[in-house]
């Protein structure tokens, strides 16, 4: 029985002097609308890459649990699907995409077998996959008058309906001018490491979305490395460094009201 695992899961909120709040939510959702969340241009998101994980450990999530949608509509003209099927009928429509989810899964075997590299190979399972996201907002307001309406595909409706849930029932907390919104960092590190070293293991941290290991733990000298690593690459990998910010009195660069992004005052920090 397919459970629908689509959810959002606060890991920093916060709230600048002048009461503008700023979140973060780690995101799960079908893949297959990925695109749909990808065109609200206010969030700074990092994704689960088809690009950096392995091409095995995406076969056996197909394998074991592939997403399989819980909402069929009936064929009509447009965008919207017309009225819930017959329990037939979405029988049925679940047996077709199980079976196109095993032949995906067998086909990108075979690829995966004759060498072929996994940013072609796990193109193959994104329509039966679960999808991570890390997004963070200073606005949601248009997100959700757009996703929540009735006009919405039930999928993304579901996980705007989750995002919602997760902020109301969220406080934020008080972020003072010079101190930054750290996704994934411990009181205990906010008191044992210095400022810069918690904005570094944030990005990292967010970074890490990307290949599909947060698992609770995290490896100092591993996250150092990584924030180095996309610092310095040519070009540099900046998405992550968006979700760290400061409080601002003034617009800034990016896509947060009244927050700077550490994106945008790298510079400032130069080698330290």
């Amino acid at each position: 029985m397919n459970l629908n695992k689509i959810s959002a899961k606060i890991v920093a909120d916060s709230v600048s002097p002048v009461g503008v709040r700023l979140t973060t939510m780690e995101c799960t959702f079908p893949r297959f609308i990925l695109a749909q969340v990808n065109t609200h241009r206010q969030f700074s998101r990092n994704s689960a890459s088809s690009r950096a994980i392995p091409i095995s450990k995406r076969i056996a999530e197909v394998e074991s649990d592939p997403y399989i949608p819980i909402h069929f509509g009936a064929n009509q003209p447009g965008m919207q699907a017309g009225p819930v099927v017959s329990v037939q009928q979405k029988w049925e429509a679940e047996n077709i995409w199980r079976s196109a989810a095993a032949n995906a899964a067998h086909s990108a075997k075979l690829m995966a077998h004759s060498g072929i590299h996994k940013e072609v190979v796990n193109r193959l399972l994104e329509p039966f996959l679960w999808h991570k996201a890390i997004i963070t907002a200073t606005e949601w307001e248009n997100f959700f008058e757009q996703r929540l309406s009735d006009g919405a595909q039930p999928e993304i409706r579901d996980l705007a309906r989750a995002m919602r849930d997760a902020i109301d029932s969220s406080v934020p907390q008080s972020v003072y001018w010079g101190d930054y919104h750290l996704p994934y960092i411990t009181p205990e590190e906010l008191k044992t490491y210095s400022k810069y070293r918690c904005m570094a293991l944030s990005v990292a941290r967010c970074a890490r979305v990307s290949y599909l290991n947060h698992d609770g733990t995290y490896s100092l000298d591993k996250d150092m490395a990584l924030f180095e690593k996309l610092k310095g690459a040519m070009p540099p990998h900046l998405s992550p460094f968006e979700h760290v910010a400061t409080p601002s009195k003034e617009p800034c660069a990016g896509n947060l009201h009244l927050w700077k992004q550490f994106r945008h005052t790298l510079e400032e920090y130069g080698a330290e």
